[in-house]
C-alpha cells in the first residue's frame, strides 16, 4: 500500500507489507524518579505543615480576588447567578443502575457533574463577589455531596468488592471522580472556610469526616486500586495521575497528621513513578491528545502541587522525560482546535491552555507557552475561558493577566517524529496550516484505549480534515468490556486501512507493525511499516 502526496515539500508516506519482525520495545526511563530521590526522611524535611501552604489568597483575603481584572469577576459572578436557589439535581437508585440494566452511564453522571460545576462555580463567584450571596446554595451544595451514598460513578464500580450494580457504602473505593469530588470540598473548605463557619462549624467537621472516609484512609491503607500501578498486571494510565493529583490536594489541604501526610506524600511519589515508567522516552501519549489534560497534564498538577508544598525542593522539571511528556501537546497539533486523534479521541479537543503555559514556562519552552496562549485566546474568542476542576481554573483565574498579554503562536511544526510511538506528522510548510498535512502510526493494538489501527493515517488540507479517522462514540458499558472490539469504531475496517480476504486486524500487544522505519530531510519525510503482524496470520491468505 503505497500513498503519495506532492506539493511544496514532497511529502511521501509508504506503508508496505514486508515479512521481518523488528521489535517495537524501547528503553524504561528510571523506574523510581521521584520516590528514590525524595524519601521519607527528606519529605519530613520539605514538606510544609497545613497552615504554611498558601496556594492561593483565601476569600477572607479580600484585596487579592478585588484585583482581579474586571472582566474576569464579571464572568465568574455571572456564571454563579442561575445557581441561586437551585435545585440540586436528584441521584436516585434507578439512575445507579442504569448502567447494569441497559448500559447507559450518562443519566447518572450528568446528573451528578451538574452538582459538582454548580458548586464549583458558586464557590468562585462567592470568592470574587464576598458578600455572601452565594453561601446558603453553597451550604446546599456541600450537605448534598456529603450526603452522596458513592462519590463515583456507575461505570467504575468493578472497584467494590460486590462488583456493578449498586454501590457499597461500607467499602468507599477511590478512583478518578471520587477523587475530584474530594478535591473540590478540600478546595472549598480551604477558601470559603472562615465563612463556611460563620454558618455551621458542622460543615467543615462534616467536609473533614468525609474526606478522611473516602479518600485519606483507604488511599493511604489500600494498594489494590489499579490506578496506583502497585500489581504487576496492571498498566496505568491517565487515571494515575489523574487520582494521585486529587488525593494529593487533599492530603495537603486536609490532612493533620504528620506521619500520615508525609506516608502518604511518600505512597503518591512511588505511585506516580510507575506511571512515568509506563512512558516512552519520546513522552509521546498512546491514549491520543485528547487524553493530555488527564495524562501529562495531571502529571503537572502533580508536580506543581509539590514543588509549592516543598518550596521548590521537589523540583523534576529538568528530567528529559517530563519535558517531552510535555510537548507531545503541541507535536500532536494540526491547526487552530484540530488535533490528530488516533485511539480514544476526537480531532477537536479542549486542551487546558493555561496548564499548557504553565506547563511551558516550568520546563522552559517557549514554543508551548505561544501554544498554550494561543490556545487560551482562541477558545475566548469562542466564549470559553474558565473551566475543568476547581483547581485548575484558580490558576488560569490569577494567571489570566499573563497568560492573555504572552506571545500567542501556533507551532505548526513541519516533522515530527515520535519513534517510541511510531506516529509521524508533516505538513507542506513549517509555521503554516496552508498545504496537506499528515498524520500516520505504526505501534501495536494493546495500546490503552486501543483501536485496532496499526497502518492508520489521516490527511487534513489548509488546516480543514480531508480523510479522516472517524474517533470514538459515546462510552457505554459495552467500551471498556470484552466486547469493546464488537463496536465498529473500534475495528480496522473503519479506519483507513485494508481488510484482507475479509480479515481485520486484531487487538493484543503482539499485533504490530514490524520493520518500521522514519527518514526525512528539507524535502520530503517518508515512513516505511510493515503492517502484516496486526492481522492474525492463521486466518489470512496473502494472494
Amino acid at each position: 500500500m503505497v500513498i503519495k502526496m506532492k506539493f511544496t515539500r514532497l511529502l511521501l508516506v509508504l506503508l508496505t507489507l514486508i515479512f521481518t519482525f523488528v521489535s517495537n520495545n524501547f528503553a524504561q526511563p528510571n523506574p523510581s524518579m521521584l520516590s528514590k530521590k525524595y524519601r521519607l526522611s527528606k519529605l519530613k524535611k520539605i514538606m510544609l505543615a497545613p497552615d504554611q501552604w498558601q496556594p492561593f489568597p483565601k476569600a477572607s483575603e479580600r484585596d487579592a480576588w478585588l484585583s482581579l481584572p474586571q472582566n474576569v469577576q464579571k464572568q465568574l459572578i455571572n456564571r454563579a447567578k442561575k445557581y441561586v436557589n437551585y435545585t440540586w439535581p436528584d441521584l436516585p437508585a434507578t439512575f445507579f443502575l442504569d448502567f447494569v440494566r441497559t448500559g447507559n452511564r450518562d443519566k447518572y453522571q450528568q446528573a451528578r457533574d451538574f452538582r459538582r460545576e454548580a458548586l464549583c462555580n458558586l464557590v468562585l463567584a462567592e470568592c470574587v463577589e464576598g458578600k455572601g450571596n452565594f453561601l446558603d446554595d453553597i451550604v446546599n451544595g456541600i450537605w448534598v455531596t456529603c450526603e452522596e451514598s458513592y462519590w463515583d460513578v456507575p461505570a467504575h464500580l468493578a472497584t467494590q468488592a460486590q462488583g456493578y450494580g449498586l454501590p457499597d457504602v461500607a467499602e468507599p473505593t477511590v478512583d478518578i471522580f471520587a477523587s475530584e469530588t474530594g478535591a473540590l470540598l478540600a478546595w472549598t473548605a480551604y477558601l470559603l472556610g472562615g465563612q463556611i463557619d460563620a454558618i455551621s462549624p458542622i460543615l467543615k467537621q462534616r467536609i473533614q469526616i468525609e474526606l478522611e472516609k473516602r479518600i485519606l484512609t483507604p488511599c493511604l491503607e489500600r494498594d489494590d486500586f489499579g490506578w496506583m500501578g502497585f500489581r504487576d498486571d496492571n498498566p496505568v494510565n491517565n487515571h494515575n495521575p489523574w487520582c494521585n493529583s486529587n488525593w494529593l490536594i487533599v492530603v495537603l489541604l486536609n490532612e493533620q497528621n504528620k506521619e500520615r501526610r508525609i506516608a502518604a506524600v511518600g505512597k503518591i511519589l512511588k505511585s506516580l513513578d510507575v506511571f512515568i515508567a509506563g512512558y516512552p522516552p519520546d513522552g509521546g501519549c498512546d491514549e491520543g491528545p485528547g487524553y493530555w489534560n488527564q495524562a501529562a497534564g495531571s502529571l503537572f498538577d502533580c508536580l506543581d502541587l509539590l514543588y509549592t508544598a516543598t518550596t521548590g525542593s521537589i523540583n523534576s522539571y529538568d528530567e528529559s522525560i517530563i519535558q517531552e511528556m510535555a510537548k507531545y501537546i503541541y507535536r500532536a497539533h494540526v491547526s487552530d482546535q484540530y488535533f490528530i486523534n488516533f485511539a480514544d479521541a476526537s480531532p477537536r479537543i479542549s486542551i487546558e491552555a493555561d496548564l499548557a503555559y504553565r506547563f511551558g514556562k516550568r520546563i522552559g519552552d517557549a514554543t508551548m507557552m505561544k501554544f498554550g496562549a494561543f490556545m487560551a485566546d482562541l477558545y475566548q474568542k469562542r466564549g470559553l475561558t474558565f473551566w475543568g476542576n476547581i483547581g485548575r481554573q484558580l490558576h488560569a483565574i490569577f494567571n489570566y493577566a499573563e497568560l492573555h498579554s504572552a506571545i500567542k503562536e501556533q507551532p505548526l511544526l513541519r516533522d515530527v517524529w515520535l519513534e517510541n510511538l511510531q506516529v509521524v506528522t508533516a505538513r507542506s510548510e513549517q509555521g503554516s496550516a496552508k498545504g496537506l498535512y499528515v498524520a500516520a502510526k505504526g505501534g501495536h493494538n494493546g495500546e490503552s484505549h486501543n483501536h485496532n489501527d496499526v497502518g492508520n493515517f489521516i490527511v487534513y488540507l489548509d488546516g480543514e480534515p480531508m480523510i479522516i479517522d472517524v474517533g470514538v462514540e459515546a462510552y457505554t458499558k459495552k467500551t471498556f468490556s470484552a466486547q469493546r472490539y464488537e463496536i465498529w469504531t473500534m475495528q480496522s475496517a473503519y479506519h483507513n486501512l485494508p481488510t484482507i480476504n475479509g480479515v481485520m486486524q486484531k487487538d493484543g500487544r503482539e499485533f504490530s507493525a514490524r520493520n518500521v522505519n522514519y527518514f526525512a530531510d528539507d524535502n520530503f519525510a517518508e515512513l516505511k511499516l510493515d503492517i502484516a503482524g496486526a492481522y492474525p496470520s492463521s486466518k489470512m491468505h496473502l494472494i
